[in-house]
């Protein structure tokens, strides 16, 4: 580590750790020391009366202030996610509530930034880029309205602020644990049945929601995977159902103030899409263009079903999809997705991501010590470029569940890039979130093929993060408009379905001679797209919701009933008594962009045809290189669309993304 960060210094950057806190004392501490150093860069702006204001004492000085903010919540964030210590998860989640939750100055900055706007200053693109963003959001802010006003709005966003951690963390601490005899288990696999902790009696077991998958792909009995279910959704309902309404409400409420319509109208501005209406209008048409196949699949999904019951009139309830999805994909296509686990032991799975992802963008991706740990199984990755040696940053993997630890998978930023005051270029450090069943010793932890895409892609949202060489950390890496930021992780599961590329590194760890046989591989492919309606319609069920939880949803609204109506009408049925988005991960973070998931693929069907279409297929380093630089390099510091573009060669099109799914292009 020593060494990458003094061989920074020959490239003009920096390397350095986050530097994790590691007492409640220390966590008040850090949040006392970067909100004084806040203030006192925003008292020195505030006593330039007599001098004009510049970019580099108004944007640049800004620009300082929110990536300060950035790494000390990104720390906390890190410890509230992460730690053991239930102490130090509340302490971390108590301190953040007391960062500014927007814009680090006030009404001198504000009009600082116009004075200059307003002079028409010779800028450099991303300069003037950043100017014109920090205007807007002040305005949208609401720096153009009275101070009570302003004040009204500052007190929501900290309580806001507040329950967005509280949904986090409440879901992170539901043990939920649901409690089975091995008869009502039957049909689940003996990977799961042999897990650590999973036999607590003679005639026990219990299930945890990061084992819920496994279940209800192979559980026989209706019964226990409506339990399974039931629970899943209801894991953190006692607590979360008033959060989430709250959260809800206080959205709504903020952008009531600043003038908007709904705090669906307000979050998207910003983003590709433009308006919550064209979002809609979006998933509505892919809803509708989806709507005879999600019939078809229901249908050959309920014939299974009335064969193993006996009642003719079987019906495909919510919990029976990705068991009879899995039953199907075994007896039409002779695909177990169990079985396949043999070819993708973990360690070798990440080597050879590594390798691919070495040779497609040109990079050195090593191994070295972490100096904070904070897991005895944490590992630190320090990438660099193949050619020239530059480091570029950090990655940690932090993938093994424990208690406490949030249960969802997730790449975040710890540090982002940005070019510091003195010239040199602070090089970002990134983490990768996973919830695999710790590794045992006598065996090989072997992961599930779905688990594999699942890394291809976080890890994608890594690189996208440290490739990046904008000067300005509010425009560096995956820090895109929300409903663009997937669409570069999105296409690179891609790899994890190529048969070349499996071959790099899937083998069967019992005898490293057998790859995926070709034939396994198509039928996996064909499987996959066998309920590709489905698993479609869920999402845009989610993302309706989502768009109407953050449209309609006020004081007297309740958000439970009004999403299981809509997950209901566009999806399948919710059993009653459900709560399902009390466990929704994407509600607080995702902000009223759980469409952007199906934007954004449609964008990452069009880039995957870059490489589909390249010489050397997924292995295209010409394609690779060009992604990089395009893409990740550039973040937001210009409009998306051109980046898209230049990265094609030429427009953006929805063609492949409506083909995939079998939809008409209307």
């Amino acid at each position: 580590m020593t060494q990458f960060q003094h061989s920074a210094r020959q490239f003009n950057s920096v390397i350095r750790e986050p530097g994790i806190e590691k007492t409640p004392a220390e966590i008040r501490q850090s949040v006392s020391n970067t909100i004084a150093q806040v203030n006192r860069a925003l008292a020195l702006m505030e006593k330039r009366d007599s001098h004009p204001a510049t970019f580099a004492n108004t944007a640049g000085v800004l620009d300082d202030l929110s990536w300060e903010l950035s790494c000390t919540r990104n720390r906390l964030w890190l410890i509230s996610a992460t730690s053991t210590n239930k102490t130090m998860r509340e302490a971390a989640a108590e301190a953040i509530q007391r960062l500014p939750q927007q814009n680090p100055g006030g009404e001198a900055a504000y009009a600082a930034l116009k004075s200059l706007a307003a002079g028409h200053p010779r800028l450099n693109d991303e300069d003037a880029r950043l100017l014109g963003y920090m205007v807007r959001d002040y305005q949208r802010a609401g720096f153009d309205l009275p101070k009570a006003a302003r004040d009204k709005i500052a007190a929501m966003r900290q309580r806001l602020a507040g329950r967005l951690i509280d949904f986090d963390n409440n879901l992170a601490a539901a043990q939920d644990p649901v409690k089975f005899t091995k008869a009502e288990l039957e049909g689940a696999p003996e990977s799961l049945l042999n897990e650590k902790g999973v036999k607590t009696g003679d005639d026990e077991c219990t299930i945890r929601s990061f084992q819920f998958q496994a279940l209800m792909e192979n559980a026989r009995r209706e019964e226990t995977r409506k339990r399974m279910f039931i629970a899943y959704c209801n894991r953190a309902a006692s607590e979360n159902t008033s959060v989430v309404q709250q959260i809800l409400e206080l959205r709504a409420g903020i952008a009531h103030e600043l003038g908007y319509k709904s705090w669906a109208d307000y979050a998207i501005e910003p983003r590709m899409a433009r308006t919550a209406a064209n979002a809609r209008r979006f998933c509505e048409n892919l809803r509708d263009g989806l709507q005879p196949g999600f019939e078809a699949e229901l249908k050959e999904l309920a014939a299974l079903k009335a064969r193993d019951t006996g009642d003719p009139n079987a019906k495909i309830q919510w919990w029976d999809t990705d068991y009879y999805g899995e039953q199907l994909r075994r007896e039409k296509f002779h695909v177990d997705s169990g079985q396949l686990r043999v070819f993708f032991p973990y360690e070798r799975v990440l080597a050879g991501m590594f390798a691919i992802y070495e040779r497609v963008f040109g990079l050195e991706i090593k191994r070295v010590n972490s100096s904070c740990p904070w897991a005895d199984d944490l590992r630190l990755y320090a990438v660099s470029d193949a050619q020239t040696g530059a480091p570029m940053g950090l990655v940690y993997l932090d993938m093994f569940a424990r208690n406490g630890k949030k249960a969802d998978n997730k790449e975040d930023t710890l540090i982002p890039g940005k070019r510091l005051r003195n010239g040199l270029y602070q090089r970002p450090a990134a983490l990768v979130l996973f919830h695999l069943p710790p590794p045992e010793p006598s065996k090989p932890l072997l992961l599930t093929h779905n688990e594999v895409v699942s890394l291809f892609h976080e890890f994608g949202h890594a690189l996208h993060d440290v490739l990046t060489r904008a000067n300005y950390s509010i425009f560096v890496g995956t820090r895109v408009p929300r409903d663009f930021v997937e669409a570069p992780s999105q296409m690179l599961e891609k790899w994890a379905w190529d048969k070349q590329v499996l071959d790099s590194f899937a083998e069967d760890y019992r005898d490293p001679s057998r790859k995926i046989p070709a034939p396994v591989l198509n039928q996996l492919k064909a499987a996959e797209l066998e309920t590709a309606a489905i698993r479609h319609r869920w999402e845009i069920a989610w993302a309706l919701a989502d768009l109407a939880l953050h449209t309609e949803v006020k004081e007297g609204v309740d958000s439970v009933k009004l999403s299981n109506q809509i997950l209901g009408e566009v999806f399948l049925p919710v059993p009653e008594g459900t709560a399902a988005v009390t466990g929704f991960e994407l509600l607080p973070r995702y902000d009223a962009a759980c469409y952007g998931y199906p934007w954004a693929e449609a964008i990452a069907a069009d880039m995957g045809m870059v490489f589909e279409k390249s010489p050397k297929g997924f292995f295209d380093q010409q394609a690779g290189l060009r992604l990089r630089r395009e893409i990740y390099e550039t973040g937001n510091s210009r409009d998306v669309n051109e980046s898209i573009e230049k990265f094609l060669g030429r427009a953006q099109s929805i063609k492949p993304f409506l083909k995939e799914l079998g939809v008409e292009d209307h």
